[in-house]
């Protein structure tokens, strides 16, 4: 069986948590391991809130003020994608640094910290659009007779 959704959130911080705890219900009613549960939203908040941060031009009325967060269970894996209409990432530069900031740095961890939690990770930004694109999939575990557990 497989569970798919998708929210369209403002911009703003409290719809940070909002996308977590979705995320966290779903995997608690599909049965997955608490610990994968875990990493993959603190994944989701640390993508929604540069989505919050990063994602939108500041000026103008529309798409730029909401993000988009899309998650699937299917099977062993789990895929989830935040995508904005900001900016995106520059071609000079279209991946994070290797390491995180500095220590005395308030940000710049956050994408550093999907690549540790996620199995796999692509950044970038939406094909002829604006905006920037961060997707992370994960093996799921699943606690013993999970209901949606893959078989």
């Amino acid at each position: 069986m497989s569970i798919w959704w998708s929210l369209h959130l403002r911009r703003e911080a409290a719809s940070v948590p909002l996308a977590r705890r979705l995320l966290l219900g779903t995997m608690e009613t599909a049965g997955v391991d608490p610990d994968i549960s875990y990493d993959l939203s603190l994944a989701l908040s640390e993508a929604c809130a540069n989505a919050v941060e990063h994602g939108g031009d500041g000026g103008h009325e529309g798409s730029s003020q909401a993000y988009r967060v899309t998650a699937y269970l299917d099977g062993e894996k789990c895929r989830i994608e935040v995508a904005d209409s900001g900016p995106g990432f520059s071609a000079a530069r279209p991946r994070p640094p290797a390491r995180p900031a500095p220590l005395e740095d308030e940000n710049g961890r956050g994408l550093c910290l999907i690549e540790e939690l996620a199995d796999h990770v692509h950044i970038g930004n939406k094909p002829g659009r604006r905006g920037a694109v961060v997707s992370f999939d994960k093996i799921l575990k699943w606690k013993k007779d999970a209901p949606l557990m893959a078989v």
